[in-house]
């Protein structure tokens, strides 16, 4: 007979963790379903059908549509088995949380409040930035969100009462700066609480093609 083996106490904490935030939760707060189908999009790039089948049993198979609202229980409920799913494909969950932030992100930039939400920033990386509150009221009923400018290319994103862990974010952030057009953009989460985060938010400066161009036309030699 074969010997089961126990979850590590890492794995006990995870899993735990998800319990807790899931359990804070109300009927109120809810996610756009884009974001449920940017989870199911990421198992099916890292998995295959198979594994995107057992995702949606988490979900009771439910079926969910780009801007319907549906509960954030239940979208924390599918992350926690897809990320348990795309562990191994990522190299662990943080990463694979992040990846389902991208992907998630990506769809909801795909969309006309996301493409209008962009407009808006019209390629100002700091102007989006600061529109990043705004942006996430879009996308969910619930959280307080602030910016704070340390600097030209330098900011904390502060965000209370928001229940996933700080990968996912990391992952979003990531991807609405990238396009904007930001230049090598990094993204540092920091857990301040159960549902309370900080996000390190810095990129570079554009390379100045413009002087580089004028230079070789003077005959400069770097």
């Amino acid at each position: 007979m074969q010997a089961q083996v126990k979850p590590s106490k890492d794995t006990r904490l995870v899993e735990a963790d998800w319990v807790v935030r899931r359990m804070a939760a109300t009927e109120e707060d809810t996610a756009r379903g884009m974001f449920f189908l940017g989870v199911l999009e990421s198992v099916r790039v890292g998995m295959g059908e198979e594994a995107v089948a057992a995702c949606r049993a988490a979900t009771e198979g439910r079926r969910f549509v780009g801007f319907f609202n549906y509960p954030v229980s239940t979208f924390l409920q599918l992350v926690q088995v897809a990320a348990r799913v795309l562990a191994p494909r990522w190299g662990g969950g943080d990463e694979a949380l992040r990846q389902m932030g991208m992907q998630g992100t990506r769809g909801f930039l795909e969309s006309a409040v996301g493409r209008t939400f962009l407009l808006l920033a019209m390629g100002d990386t700091h102007k989006l930035v600061s529109n990043l509150p705004s942006g996430y009221r879009l996308a969910v009923s619930y959280g307080d969100r602030s910016v704070e400018w340390k600097g030209p290319r330098e900011a904390v994103f502060s965000m209370r009462r928001d229940f996933m862990p700080p990968p996912y974010h990391e992952g979003v952030l990531r991807e609405v700066l990238t396009m904007v057009g930001a230049r090598n953009p990094r993204i540092v989460g920091r857990k301040l609480s159960l549902l309370d985060t900080e996000y390190h938010i810095t990129w570079d400066a554009p390379v100045d093609l413009t002087a580089g161009n004028s230079r070789a036309r003077r005959g400069v030699v770097q």
